[in-house]
């Protein structure tokens, strides 16, 4: 994108990048380039990424990985890349970006609130916003396009698979994603209607986890440790599945296809699919963490002078049975 004699000159002159964080600070940042070529060049698209922890998950490590292989100087890309699981981090980061002179904001949300202010901040200046994994509650205005998951689909998925199962009785511990999320949003809105429409459907406990296995462990535990009945683990992601499980098998109780716990999880690691295949695990919602590409068509086809024809693109997925899982599916899917 083309930029003005002075503004490149300066540009090209100013160290780039955010602070990395301690604990409460501003987000922690990574470059894929040599910011000093960017400029000089004109040849390169400046792009600030904010995305979530990548050790979030084995979810958010190949969204990460996968946005790194694409948004690279050898693609055309001088990438910054920032990364925060609070939303005030976030968006410190992308008051960063945006002075700093990007042309494009790429943006994982961590929650869906509060982004207004900043948009209309990168709207005034120039910067073009592409949401990716996660949508927020904005006006479409404000960004170009959003590549993201139907998290209220996917919620809708698992917790029609779990009807189908046909338990008379459904005592579910109900393990949340990072409250305010889409993904959390999505998983747990689909839950809590059929509880409340369901007489036999019931919430034992409800607790965030925050997207973490030792704490989901803990939140089964305490269960397990108050007596209460339980059949079923509904947990928003992989790892706090495999957290709960810990728990289980800590404390002897069986899980799995035709045993006394259910076990749902979300993401499809490759791993977790093979539990699946081992008939450890009966269920695991599809989350498709592969946007890089679509974000990259999307980019030059406005650098092209096009538009955008459709301005949200819902990734394809699915859920996974244990009993009908393949290995073909945990080649093919797992992540």
């Amino acid at each position: 994108m083309k930029k003005k004699v002075l503004a490149m000159l300066l540009a090209s002159a100013m160290v780039l990048g955010l602070a990395a964080c301690g604990e409460g600070g501003a987000a922690s940042t990574d470059t894929a380039s040599a910011p000093a070529q960017t400029e000089a060049s004109g040849d390169l698209i400046k792009v600030g990424i904010i995305n979530n922890d990548p050790n979030e998950s084995g979810y958010r490590t190949a969204n990460d990985k996968d946005l790194k292989a694409m948004f690279n100087e050898a693609n055309g890309y001088d990438a910054k890349f920032a990364y925060s699981m609070k939303n005030d981090e976030q968006i410190s980061a992308a008051q960063g970006f945006i002075t700093d002179g990007v042309d494009y904001l790429l943006l994982s949300a961590a929650d869906t609130a509060g982004w207004d202010s900043v948009l209309q901040d990168a709207q005034k200046n120039g910067v073009k916003v592409i949401l990716f994994d996660r949508t927020i509650d904005a006006d479409p205005s404000l960004y170009e396009a959003s590549i993201v998951s139907d998290m209220a689909k996917e919620g809708q998925t698992a917790v029609d698979w779990l009807a189908g199962q046909g338990l008379s009785e459904y005592n579910v511990i109900h393990i949340q994603g990072h409250m305010g999320s889409a993904a959390q949003q999505g998983r747990s809105g689909a839950l809590d209607a059929k509880v409340a429409a369901e007489a036999n459907w019931n919430i034992v406990a409800q607790q965030t986890a925050d997207w973490n296995a030792e704490n989901a462990q803990q939140i089964v535990q305490s269960v397990i440790d108050a007596k209460t009945p339980f059949n079923v683990i509904y947990a928003e992601n992989d790892d706090m599945a495999k957290g709960a499980v810990a728990a289980l098998d800590a404390a002897g109780i069986s899980h799995g296809v035709g045993k006394d716990v259910i076990v749902m999880g979300f993401d499809c690691n490759k791993w977790a699919l093979e539990e699946l295949l081992k008939q450890n695990w009966n269920y695991d919602g599809q989350c498709n963490p592969f946007q890089a590409s679509y974000i990259s068509d999307i980019i030059k086809t406005l650098e092209s002078g096009g538009s955008v024809s459709e301005k949200t693109i819902i990734m394809d997925e699915k859920g996974f049975d244990a009993s009908t899982i393949t290995q073909a599916d945990v080649d093919n899917y797992g992540i």
